[in-house]
């Protein structure tokens, strides 16, 4: 399905550059990838794309129109790019899952590599507990999650 993303934007491209745009083709084409493409986000700019595109190729002479399709025929040509654009770095990469230590210590904004001192979690505890009482505006769900998460690290140190 890559190649034909990649033919889709090329043949995009090639309307969009034109000095006038063949919106017969633009339509045909913004059919096609609305009924076959397995991206659901091109699915949806293809289908929103085709009645003004359609409404293009019927009446060429209102500016209006042509720039509404224009627009929209730009969006779909975005959607494409996006496709099609190889992707660097680690996005890819599944996140780790913490630890239930490594959970309780990121919950207090805790550094997760470094040995703690009993003052340092009292102090981070006191600190994230002042917002997460029900008091002072948060919830009692987050609160006794806060102090749980001090409780466990007071038991490990």
């Amino acid at each position: 399905m890559d190649s034909k993303l990649r033919e889709w934007q090329l043949d995009i491209e090639r309307i969009w550059s034109a000095d006038a745009p063949d919106w017969h083709e633009a339509a045909r084409l913004a059919d096609v990838m609305a009924r076959i493409s397995g991206e659901v986000i091109l699915k949806h700019a293809a289908a929103q794309a085709l009645p003004i595109l359609r409404r293009a190729a019927l009446e060429a002479a209102d500016p209006d129109i042509t720039h509404a399709a224009q627009r929209r025929l730009g969006i779909v040509k975005d959607v494409l790019h996006t496709l099609t654009t190889p992707k660097f770095g680690r996005r890819d990469i599944p996140v780790k899952q913490l630890t239930p230590e490594e959970h309780h210590r990121q919950l207090l904004g805790l550094p997760l590599d470094s040995r703690l001192t009993l003052a340092e979690i009292h102090r981070a505890y006191k600190r994230v507990a002042k917002s997460a009482h029900p008091d002072a505006g948060g919830s009692a769900q987050e609160f006794l999650a806060v102090s749980a998460a001090r409780e466990a690290l007071m038991k490990v140190r």
